[in-house]
């Protein structure tokens, strides 16, 4: 029997509990046939205070997302999404590769991460060097400069807005970003990135690429891009940028 509303397929997504902005993001991206079922990788509002604090605070939920897995597998998803990006990153490609492996056994479903699906947005977008914006700390700015070079971009620049807790990335609003990107762009840059899931970025980045005059790839547009074309969905849609109007 196929289910009345995910006739085309059911997502199952992984986020933060403490992330407010990935759930209703990933909705307003889904097309029709396509529903999204949140599991929430608990933790706590940790205080992002230095790279120390900032890195223990990700290995938490990276620790915990089994949990979450085992969650919403009892709503029989035909695949899963990862709403949460900063560990995608860590130990370059290798080690974001494992870290994803480790989560399709224990599913026993595919799964889309944000490290893998920018590196492919920006393959598709045909940019080699990029300038990047995060709400994370320096070391963990590092390990996405570290993973995106091994997969052949040159990180030109990138900035870190040094968020002081986890809940507090989804307050950074509109003026900040833009700020941000105007300082990171130039001509010798092919295309702006922004990571980390609770900031909230897929329509500035779409109005960025025409301000710009370059792709502007949010990872939320860009994960869930990349789950819908894994999953054979070609639907072409608008008011979220080029990588989902064009590729």
């Amino acid at each position: 029997m196929t289910d009345v509303l995910g006739w085309r397929r059911k997502f199952g997504v992984l986020g933060p509990s403490t992330n407010t902005v990935v759930q209703p993001d990933f909705d307003d991206l889904r097309p029709w046939g396509v529903t999204n079922h949140y599991s929430r990788i608990v933790i706590q509002d940790a205080n992002a205070i230095s790279d120390e604090t900032f890195m223990a605070g990700t290995i938490e939920i990276s620790e915990n997302t089994a949990a979450a897995v085992r969650g919403v597998l009892t709503a029989k998803p035909d695949y899963l999404v990862m709403g949460m990006s900063a560990v995608t990153f860590y130990g370059g490609v290798k080690g974001g590769t494992e870290w994803k492996r480790k989560i399709e056994d224990i599913a026993e479903l595919k799964l889309s991460v944000g490290s893998e699906a920018v590196a492919d947005a920006l393959d598709a977008c045909g940019a080699r060097n990029v300038a990047f914006l995060s709400p994370y700390y320096p070391v963990a700015n590092r390990e996405v400069s570290r993973y995106l070079s091994d997969r052949g971009f040159k990180v030109l620049r990138d900035s870190c807005l040094r968020c002081p807790s986890w809940t507090a990335i989804a307050t950074v609003d509109e003026a900040r970003i833009v700020k941000e990107f105007q300082q990171l762009d130039g001509d010798d840059i092919d295309a702006l990135v922004q990571v980390g899931t609770n900031l909230s970025a897929i329509r500035l980045a779409a109005a960025g690429e025409r301000w710009l005059g370059k792709p502007v790839i949010a990872i939320n547009t860009a994960t869930y891009w990349h789950a819908l074309r894994a999953n054979g969905i070609h639907d072409r849609i608008t008011g979220f940028g080029r990588l989902l109007e064009e590729f």
